[in-house]
């Protein structure tokens, strides 16, 4: 075994018997668990077949709850968002997505936009943050669509403000463009726009959400938009192989985190920037070097913190944190570009609403010292 493995145990087992939790689970979770987080099921509701009965309730749930004509349930984000861009390209005659070149599927599927869907990319900018309407404004070349993710996870899951966006979305159009949301996270982005799911899913021609990145389900992910965009990915749901025989038990998990966890969210980005700030006096207090909070006010329930150490030095603080104390502070730590410096994601959820600034104080300061 090596000392990653050896690491990555005692991770998840510190996560099983901890006490406490700031955000996300160390753990994995246990079938029981899973099954446990299922919306009751009406006994009498016909399972699914190929996407029919629970499934299509909750197709029209998601439509209903961003305001568009129709929405599809897909196994996978990934699959959902690339039909959706191929959908764009045949339609508007134009393969060329411009996106950020840190979005999922810059980053996270492969390639699969070129290589499967004979999709090509540009990009707004290279910079770390949401893409000014100046820069798609001032693209050297013709695109068929604009993706937006938001939030943009690896950039610090950073939102534009509801101008910049309006302004993001006018210049695509000026460009001849449509406009798609990579949404996966956006259930949680209605507190720092200060408008509704469907207000801001209005803006955009199509949007994607997922099931289980904020919503605590098994898997699974939704397109919603017009009708004829929802029919057309459909077919193509069939063509990538994503018209699976039974899926109720996601659908089941993603109603249930629809009613537990969508009113949640709210509270958990308010927590969120009361955590980051205690995070930031802590630290700031104590005896590492430096630090960034990323950023400084979290636009959503999830956030990065920055530390000027190798990665498994923080793991290991964290792990010996939890199995000393019962306290997880800190998930895994990922090195950056920056050698020598590392970075790991906060996110707050029912576990952290309970942590006043006294326990972020005291967990942190006990965590900087076991570094």
């Amino acid at each position: 075994m090596t000392g990653d493995d050896d690491l990555t145990k005692r991770l998840v087992a510190a996560g099983r018997s901890a006490g406490r939790m700031l955000g996300g689970s160390l753990r994995e979770a246990t079938v029981g668990e899973l099954l446990s987080g299922l919306a009751a099921p009406d006994p009498d509701e016909p399972a699914d077949l190929y996407g029919d009965g629970v499934v299509t309730r909750l197709e029209r749930r998601v439509a209903e709850l961003l305001g568009t004509e129709d929405a599809a349930f897909f196994p996978t984000g990934t699959m959902a968002q690339q039909i959706a861009l191929r959908c764009w390209a045949g339609r508007t005659g134009n393969p060329v997505v411009a996106l950020h070149p840190m979005s999922h599927p810059e980053l996270w599927e492969g390639g699969a936009l070129s290589l499967v869907s004979g999709l090509r990319t540009v990009h707004p900018t290279t910079d770390p943050r949401q893409p000014t309407a100046e820069e798609v404004a001032d693209l050297a070349e013709p695109f068929g669509t604009l993706m937006l993710e938001l939030p943009l996870r690896d950039a610090g899951f950073l939102l534009p403000t509801w101008e910049e966006l309006e302004a993001l979305v006018d210049a695509a159009r000026e460009r001849d463009a449509v406009v798609h949301f990579d949404g996966a996270r956006l259930w949680e982005a209605t507190v720092h726009f200060g408008r509704p799911l469907a207000e801001i899913a209005a803006l955009a021609d199509s949007v994607y959400v997922s099931f289980y990145k904020s919503l605590g389900g098994l898997s699974g992910a939704a397109l919603a938009g017009s009708a004829s965009l929802v029919a057309e990915a459909k077919v193509w749901r069939h063509r990538y192989g994503g018209q699976i025989f039974r899926q109720f038990p996601q659908a089941l998990s993603a109603l249930a985190g629809l009613d537990r966890e969508l009113p949640r969210l709210p509270s958990y980005v308010d927590r969120a920037r009361a955590v980051a700030s205690a995070l930031a006096e802590a630290l700031a207090g104590g005896p590492v070097p430096w630090f960034r909070i990323n950023p400084e006010v979290p636009h959503t329930h999830q956030f990065q913190v920055w530390l000027p150490y190798e990665a498994d030095r923080l793991t290991e603080a964290g792990v010996r944190l939890a199995e000393e104390t019962g306290t997880v502070l800190f998930r895994r730590w990922s090195p950056t570009v920056v050698p020598g410096v590392s970075m790991t994601e906060v996110q707050i959820t029912e576990p952290g609403l309970t942590w006043t600034a006294e326990d972020v104080h005291e967990a942190a300061q006990a965590f900087t010292a076991r570094i």
